[in-house]
């Protein structure tokens, strides 16, 4: 029996090439407005997974700049439209005004966006930023880092490499491994004859916090106790 897996991108391009073959999607930002499935408790058709998208990531991205960055009141956020549809913008606006921060969203379509986006965050003088969820964000995440680097520049991420592997300041969002973990789970019940239409479509409950202490060494920051308490993982 044949079994696609396939995220983001992927999973739109296999939904569109077969309505037969299972299709299971261990990350996924919104199944419903993408067209993958007819929802979440019922995804009917050949698709299912874990979807991402969660609205109260932003609020918690902004929590954790207040945290870093006590005296922090201008943040500039990197988001990508087309992938979420908007969800983390309005978030992240309605996150920011309940704390009292004024907020700079940066639209980024593509890479080539992205030195735009770096222009507009030096010309307003952000003291902080946030890089939202986007496989356009992660392939860039490099790039990113360097540039939050060189601007001493107070970053919150949404995933883990952005940290661990690129050298970023913090992350804070799903535990990406584990929901392959979880999507393992979801083949073995296909291949034992489950349908992926009656398979709903899970979200996230396992989320990680981790902290670099070397970055915020290297931009003069002291992370609050507390805040390394809380922390899965501390890379010092």
């Amino acid at each position: 029996m044949d079994i696609t897996v396939a995220s983001s991108q992927r999973a739109v391009a296999a939904k569109q090439a077969t309505s037969t073959i299972p299709i299971v999607m261990p990350i996924i930002t919104d199944p419903v407005r993408l067209g993958l499935v007819a929802s979440l408790a019922q995804p009917g058709g050949n698709a299912t997974g874990f979807a991402t998208q969660n609205h109260e990531l932003p609020g918690k991205w902004m929590e954790l700049v207040k945290e870093v960055v006590p005296k922090v009141t201008r943040v500039a956020v990197l988001v990508h439209p087309t992938y979420d549809g908007g969800v983390q913008i309005r978030s992240s606006e309605n996150a920011a005004r309940s704390l009292g921060l004024r907020l700079q969203t940066m639209n980024v379509e593509r890479s080539e966006d992205l030195a735009v986006a770096f222009a507009e965050v030096q010309r307003t003088r952000a003291e902080a930023l946030i890089v939202s969820s986007s496989p356009l964000f992660y392939a860039n995440s490099a790039r990113i880092v360097e540039f939050a680097a060189a601007r001493r520049l107070p970053t919150i991420y949404h995933q883990s490499e952005f940290v661990v592997v690129s050298g970023g300041l913090v992350s804070y969002g799903p535990d990406f491994r584990e929901l392959f973990r979880q999507s393992a789970t979801y083949v073995d019940k296909i291949l034992k004859g489950a349908r992926p239409g009656d398979l709903p479509v899970q979200q996230p409950t396992k989320f990680e916090l981790v902290i670099n202490r070397r970055t915020a060494k290297a931009l003069g920051l002291e992370i609050p106790q507390a805040l390394l308490l809380r922390a899965d993982r501390v890379i010092e």
